[in-house]
C-alpha cells in the first residue's frame, strides 16, 4: 500500500537539511528575542515570582546574585515562551513527510500537550506554590525569620512549575499508549492501587519542597489527570 505524503513534490536531503536549519534558526532568533525582552524587563517577572511569598524579605547573598539569577529567569521564560513557537516549527519540518491519518494524530497531540504543560504551570503558580509557601513560612515562625535567598526561592519556584508542567503531561502519555495498543483504558483502570502508590512517589520526587500539603495537592492532580486520560481512552474506544 502506498504511503499517502502530505506533499507532492520530493526534496533532496540537501534540502531537507537547508529546510531544518532555517527552522532552527527562526526558532533561535525568537528565543534570543523574547529572552532579551524577558531580561529587560526582569523587575516585573521578578514582582510576579515574587508575589506568592507574601511577607518575605529577599537578600542578596553574593556579589552580582540578583544579576545572574536575573539571565537564568530569563532564560528559563525565553524558553518556555518560545516553545510553542519551537513546537511549530519542529510540526511544519515533520508534517509533509506524514501520512494524513498520522497528521490527524500528531497535531491535536502536540497541541493538548502545549495548553497542559502551561496548565500545569499555572496550576502550580496558583495552588501549589501558594500552599507549599504558606507552610514553609509559618511553621517555625515563631523561632526563625524566614529571610530567604533571592536565587535560592527562584531556583525552588521555577523547578515546582516545570516538574508540575511536565507530570500534565500524563493524559498524553496514556493516550498514546492507548492509540499504540501498548496499554487499554481498561488495564489502566485495573491498576488504579499501583498508579495511586506510584503517583505519591512521583510527587515526592517533583516537588521540592518536604511539605505534605503540596505533595498532597500534586498527587491528587496526578490522580486526577490519570482518570482524564482513562475516560479520553474510552471515549476513544481504546
Amino acid at each position: 500500500m502506498t504511503k499517502e505524503i502530505n506533499q507532492n513534490k520530493e526534496m533532496s536531503i540537501f534540502e531537507h537539511l537547508e529546510e531544518l536549519r532555517q527552522r532552527i534558526f527562526s526558532a533561535f532568533i525568537i528565543f534570543i528575542i523574547i529572552t532579551t525582552i524577558c531580561f529587560i524587563y526582569m523587575k516585573h517577572i521578578s514582582y510576579i515570582l515574587q508575589q506568592p511569598a507574601v511577607g518575605i524579605k529577599f537578600l542578596q547573598l553574593a556579589p552580582g546574585e540578583y544579576f545572574f539569577t536575573s539571565i537564568k529567569v530569563a532564560i528559563y521564560t525565553g524558553l518556555l515562551i518560545s516553545s510553542p513557537f519551537t513546537i511549530y516549527q519542529i510540526t511544519l519540518f515533520i508534517l509533509p513527510g506524514l501520512t494524513r491519518k498520522e497528521s490527524n494524530f500528531i497535531i491535536p497531540i502536540l497541541l493538548s500537550s502545549i495548553i497542559l504543560f502551561f496548565t500545569g504551570i499555572l496550576f502550580a503558580y496558583t495552588i501549589l506554590v501558594p500552599a507549599a509557601l504558606n507552610f514553609l513560612i509559618s511553621y517555625g515562625n515563631d523561632i526563625v525569620e524566614p529571610i530567604w535567598s533571592f536565587e535560592q526561592y527562584f531556583n525552588f519556584i521555577l523547578l515546582l512549575l516545570f516538574s508540575t508542567g511536565v507530570a500534565f503531561q500524563i493524559p498524553i502519555i496514556q493516550i498514546i499508549f492507548g492509540i499504540f495498543n501498548i496499554f487499554s483504558s481498561k488495564q489502566m483502570t485495573a491498576y488504579w492501587k499501583y498508579v495511586t502508590f506510584i503517583s505519591t512517589i512521583i510527587a515526592a520526587v517533583l516537588t521540592p519542597s518536604t511539605d505534605p500539603i503540596t505533595q498532597i495537592m500534586m498527587t491528587l492532580a496526578i490522580l486526577i489527570l490519570y482518570i482524564s486520560g482513562i475516560f479520553i481512552l474510552k471515549t476513544l474506544n481504546k
